[in-house]
């Protein structure tokens, strides 16, 4: 009798798919949840504070990526001893994670600081705001050491497959920035609950307390994940000498170097991106602000894929398994591309009551629903987006993502923002189209990539 047919999809795989990919899903829905709350009492303050908190944003991202992007070398490395079961080179690898985010975090504290002020005027920002966004900027960037520490050790973890731990701590992050949110951005009020009245003590410090809360809840989390790091059974560096080991920190450095340019570059376009948007006007800048705090709830199953994708696929690498490395690709990206259509779905029909919860304005409203419509049709193919990429990180592969992406970014979505707006004259709806022609074009060149199928080898010095 002939043997029957491996099925394409391999539903057994789905436990351990989820069992990775939920709790940093759990986690970016409750972090998401606490800056809906965040922008809405910010809103709440009237739209230049929205703006001055918005217009600088994409500097967030610019540092954050950069500094994230070093955590994906670890992260290729560690996936792959673990799935040969090589606990001494995993534990080796964390404490040069570990010096990594020590060095790094020092470094970004000085170059941020020394720049809050001119930041605004890098991004075009009405100049009636620029003191308040740079004070803004100033503030929550003051504990860069510990969210540097929070954000490559984070991706330690979950690496190592324990992406718990993580989500616990981002928890307890996201729970003391509401609970500050709540003392320091509003003054002392009186609020009415269930027919009863009580004072609420507030500290009224409007947009510089929306930052503060932020800046302690980041020096929480950069503390709690490195007590994590050395209270874990498998991984705790603990005992080991505090030197960097080039053994180690070569390969994980060579796969992460292309990777930081790669998020640097691309974060860079967002900046500009952003600062040809906020030219646009203040309505358009604020419009383009909830856009995007809306619009990140929808894309949470990318980055929980993505996590689980990249762990995966550096295990099934480093014990040299293609079948399951193959099975694990295929139900991963299914799980994605279902999930992304319900999620899209939902963002095509509740854009305006989504709008609603952060802005009163009219016109912002009308705006923004219609750019979160147009790019909630695109949103399954952004998240296979973040799977392929995800796998890719997992083996070690970063040069086709920073090529792809770089080249995307800079030729669909800034030049054709600058011609559509800057030459012929068109609004945000025209620069958010370009935006999802960006997403398109890195969607089909990774759905290329990966039919060829060369990015599936370990890396050759971590072999």
């Amino acid at each position: 009798m002939a043997a029957s047919k491996k099925r394409y999809f391999d539903f057994s795989y789905l436990p351990v798919i989820f069992t990775l990919a939920w709790p940093t899903m759990l986690e970016e829905i409750l972090s998401t949840a606490v800056q809906y709350i965040d922008t809405a009492m910010v809103g709440s303050l009237g739209t230049k504070a929205t703006a001055a908190v918005g217009s600088t944003s994409t500097v967030n991202w610019l540092v954050y990526s950069t500094v994230y992007a070093l955590g994906v070398g670890f992260l290729a490395y560690i996936s792959q001893a673990m799935g040969r079961g090589d606990s001494d080179r995993v534990k080796k690898a964390v404490m040069q994670a570990m010096i990594t985010a020590a060095v790094m975090g020092t470094v970004f504290t000085v170059l941020v600081l020394s720049v809050s002020k001119a930041v605004p005027v890098w991004m075009n920002v009405d100049e009636e705001i620029r003191d308040l966004a740079a004070r803004y900027f100033f503030v929550l960037y003051l504990p860069m050491l510990p969210r540097t520490a929070n954000m490559i050790l984070g991706t330690v973890l979950r690496a190592s497959g324990d992406t718990k731990t993580p989500m616990r701590v981002g928890l307890s992050m996201n729970a003391i920035n509401l609970a500050l949110n709540m003392i320091l951005i509003k003054p002392t009020r009186v609020v009415s609950f269930l027919g009863k009245e009580f004072t609420v003590f507030g500290a009224g410090m409007g947009v510089i307390g929306a930052a503060t809360a932020s800046a302690v809840s980041y020096l929480y989390g950069g503390i709690a994940i490195v007590i994590s790091i050395f209270r874990h059974e498998e991984i705790s560096p603990k005992g080991l000498p505090v030197r960097i080991e080039w053994e180690i920190m070569g390969p994980c450095l060579k796969t992460a170097i292309p990777n930081m340019f790669q998020r640097f570059g691309s974060s860079l376009g967002y900046v500009v991106f952003a600062s040809m948007i906020n030219s646009l006007g203040g309505i358009s800048t604020a419009a383009h602000t909830i856009a995007n705090t809306v619009e990140s709830a929808f894309y949470i199953p990318g980055f929980g894929m993505m996590a689980a994708a990249a762990t995966l696929t550096g295990n099934a690498i480093g014990a040299g398994d293609k079948e399951k490395l193959h099975s694990i690709s295929r139900m991963t990206i299914l799980c994605e591309v279902v999930m992304m259509v319900f999620t899209g779905s939902l963002l095509f029909i509740f854009a305006p009551k989504m709008v609603g919860i952060f802005s009163k304005d009219a016109e912002v409203i009308a705006l923004c629903s219609t750019v979160l419509r147009m790019v909630a049709c695109s949103e399954p193919f952004f998240g296979v987006s973040n799977v392929l990429e995800g796998m890719l990180q997992g083996a070690g592969d970063t040069k086709f993502s920073f090529a792809v992406n770089i080249i995307a970014i800079w030729t669909v979505r800034i030049l054709g923002t600058f011609i559509c707006t800057r030459l012929l004259g068109l609004g945000l709806e025209a620069a958010w189209a370009c935006m999802i022609a960006h997403n398109m074009t890195t969607f089909l060149c990774y759905t290329v990539y990966y039919r060829r199928g060369k990015w599936a080898h370990p890396i050759p010095e971590a072999a």
